[in-house]
């Protein structure tokens, strides 16, 4: 990728954002709505976290898994969301040093990283349930969910680590617009003034760790649990058993379509304006539809939620 900016910049280096439109009333009509999401998600996360822990009739490797990932989409919310709504409201004023783009880039890759191989792990949870239900609680030991879901951490960040040093490594040679609303990896990227064959060979073979495979995992384990639900007799037994299967594959359509949507398309093809409108989708949406997708569908936590919520009304 070449670059022809001046090489002689020695002052501090900045970054601003993109402002999704130039109209003021348009920018404050998003900043309402990016606020209202953001909020009602941290609100659903926290809130499905908290029940798991407090309720004992849900400490079990499914919802184990759950709680792990409510809170991963608490803290990858935080990444961006306070940063993106400060920059709505003064897109001119809010400078982004290079080490905060760092810095948000790494945890942003690393909470997202470690969401999606949490997603292959809650479907692995759900093929021994349903496959090998007698067997359940001696595989899923609490040992294993503890390990599986400490891996899906450390994975994601040992694969954050190594792509952030790399990318932060290319010189950037003057202050500049990111073309979208926060320091993600392709648009940084692409205000370096150097070669960046490599670093997108590199982003390429994360998002294929990080999406490819998970991805595949879950695919397998849902051909087994379907032909594992379809020997079930009873009409009702294979209405519950993909009842506990729905929220997830809904949750895992929609994280896994929007990311392969940005990293694993060619670089070249890589358009700004899609971007921004996918991107909106994985950071805000997502995070908010997830608490919503399963206390609508899980029974079992929606009630220990009503079970929750009279508690504290009655405090």
């Amino acid at each position: 990728m070449e670059h022809t900016e001046d090489t002689n910049h020695t002052g501090p280096i900045h970054f601003h954002f993109r402002p999704f439109s130039k109209l003021p009333e348009v920018q404050l009509l998003i900043f309402v709505a990016f606020l209202a999401m953001y909020l009602v998600s941290i609100s659903g996360n926290v809130s499905i976290f908290l029940t798991i822990w407090v309720s004992r009739c849900l400490h079990t490797p499914m919802y184990f898994f759950l709680a792990n990932l409510a809170a991963l989409e608490t803290f990858y919310s935080s990444t961006i969301a306070p940063l993106t709504l400060a920059s709505i409201l003064a897109a001119e004023s809010t400078l982004v040093s290079l080490p905060g783009c760092g810095a948000q880039m790494f945890f942003f890759i690393f909470l997202g990283s470690a969401d999606c191989i949490l997603l292959a792990v809650m479907a692995y949870d759900r093929f021994v349930a349903i496959c090998h239900p007698l067997h359940y609680s001696l595989i899923m030991s609490w040992r294993l969910c503890v390990r599986l879901a400490l891996g899906s951490l450390l994975l994601g960040f040992v694969l954050a680590m190594q792509l952030t040093v790399l990318i932060f490594q290319l010189p950037f040679c003057s202050s500049k617009e990111i073309s979208l609303f926060y320091c993600d990896v392709l648009p940084v990227m692409r205000l370096a003034c150097a070669d960046t064959r490599v670093h997108e060979a590199t982003l390429f073979v994360v998002s294929v760790i990080v999406l490819t495979v998970p991805f595949l995992l879950i695919t397998l384990s849902y051909v087994f649990i379907v032909a594992a639900i379809l020997k079930i007799r009873s009409a009702e037994g294979r209405r519950k058993a993909f009842s506990t299967c729905s929220s997830h594959l809904t949750v895992v359509i929609l994280q896994y379509g929007c990311g392969s949507l940005i990293y694993l398309c060619p670089s070249s093809s890589y358009s700004p304006e899609r971007g921004q409108v996918v991107s909106v989708v994985y950071t805000f949406i997502t995070p908010l539809l997830n608490p919503l997708v399963y206390s609508v569908r899980n029974r079992e936590l929606k009630d220990a939620l009503k079970r929750a919520m009279m508690k504290f009304l009655l405090l």
